[in-house]
């Protein structure tokens, strides 16, 4: 950044900054904070555990908008201290030093101001919670399969980038390569805030490395994110609907081949929601997962069915095939991402495949805002 052009970027952000404290409501989130930390500092405060946890959940949620937004006001007041010590320097290579040191600085505070400007568009009432994600190759066969597992690992070093868990629940290989179906835990502070906005059918262009004459190729595989619900939502499940089957799970072979019944597959009979774990050696363990699953698969479909657009459990995706795509990733002729529903785009294809999502995420969620979901149809959330 040019020394011409620190003072601007410096009073743009200033100005950013102030909005954001605005519409924030920063003095009003100190206060509520303020006011959970004195009710935890009471001495019967773990007498209702249920409460208690209640209470240090919300100010921690607070508290996540809170520090990033500290941590922004101080970067920026450093910027100008250090903008202010460098235009006192004599010119020269110092000087020039300084000020480059000063545009680091600034370009790094405009980057975490736009990761809590994306942030603070999660406002949803189940955007903080943990998410489940399962992908289906869809049309084009072996393509589709292999496709699937790129989306797979696209998928997890996106979570890995964000500083989320992931965990692999159950997978379905493909018949040749690939895999036709997994299902996976992402864990972490608004996991699925920011993950629905990948719900949708994806779609890759490329030669195809199964195609010995080297033809170009076009595959589809599904992505559906739903939460994982907190405890306070109650969702109801008779025991007399379920239909529950034990099977073995698969292994390397060998000394480490599971030698007993332990994953477990549940279906939802009303609904004929399906899921299934085998995660864990443990059958007891899988089947606490693969409820937790199911319960956040029925209460998806049960908010789906109060809106008009009952297709809508799957979301916008329709069927896995052409024409109900949310994102395109163009590897031959060219190399173009693409968003269908905000026009986000880039040529570095193998970025977007290496887990670099946040730019489609924040480009999805200011769509949301502004109104862009009312012309399609609204997230379940």
């Amino acid at each position: 950044m040019l020394p011409e052009e620190l003072e601007p970027a410096l009073e743009r952000l200033r100005k950013e900054i102030s909005e954001m404290h605005g519409y924030l409501d920063i003095d009003n989130q100190r206060k509520i904070v303020a006011e959970l930390e004195e009710r935890a500092a009471a001495p019967d405060f773990w007498n209702n555990q249920k409460t208690a946890q209640e209470t240090i959940a919300k100010a921690n949620a607070h508290k996540a908008l809170l520090k990033p937004y500290d941590d922004i006001v101080a970067q920026l007041s450093d910027a100008e201290t250090m903008f202010e010590l460098a235009r006192e320097e004599p010119e020269g290579p110092g000087r020039d030093a300084a000020y480059e040191e000063v545009g680091t600085l600034l370009e790094h505070t405009e980057e975490a101001f736009e990761t809590l400007r994306t942030q603070s568009l999660l406002t949803g009432p189940l955007d903080r919670c943990n998410a489940f994600l399962t992908i289906h190759a869809g049309a084009g066969g072996t393509e589709a399969c292999d496709w699937a597992s790129m989306l797979q690992r696209m998928f997890m070093r996106y979570c890995e980038r964000a500083g989320f868990t992931f965990e692999l629940m159950d997978s379905t290989p493909g018949d040749e390569a690939g895999i036709a179906a997994c299902t996976f835990a992402v864990k972490g502070l608004n996991a699925y805030g920011y993950l629905k906005s990948e719900r949708g059918v994806h779609r890759l262009v490329r030669i195809s490395p199964f195609d010995a004459n080297a033809r170009r190729h076009t595959s589809f595989a599904s992505l559906d994110v739903v939460a994982e619900l907190e405890d306070d939502i109650k969702v109801e499940i008779k025991p007399e609907d379920l239909e529950i089957d034990t099977f073995r799970s698969g292994g390397a072979g060998g000394q480490h081949v599971n030698k007993t019944d332990s994953a477990i597959r549940i279906r939802h009979i009303p609904t004929n929601i399906v899921v299934s774990c085998d995660a864990e050696r443990s059958q007891h363990a899988n089947r606490q997962k693969a409820m937790a699953m199911l319960k956040a698969k029925i209460y998806e479909y049960e908010q789906d069915k109060k809106r008009t657009a009952l297709e809508r459990f799957y979301g916008e995706k329709g069927s896995i095939s052409w024409g109900n795509q949310i994102r395109s990733y163009v590897l031959q002729p060219y190399t173009m991402a693409k968003d269908l529903r905000t026009g986000q785009q880039t040529a570095n294809v193998q970025g977007v495949l290496d887990g670099n999502l946040a730019p489609f995420i924040a480009a999805y969620l200011k769509w949301k805002s502004a109104g862009g979901v009312a012309r399609a149809v609204e997230d379940a959330e």
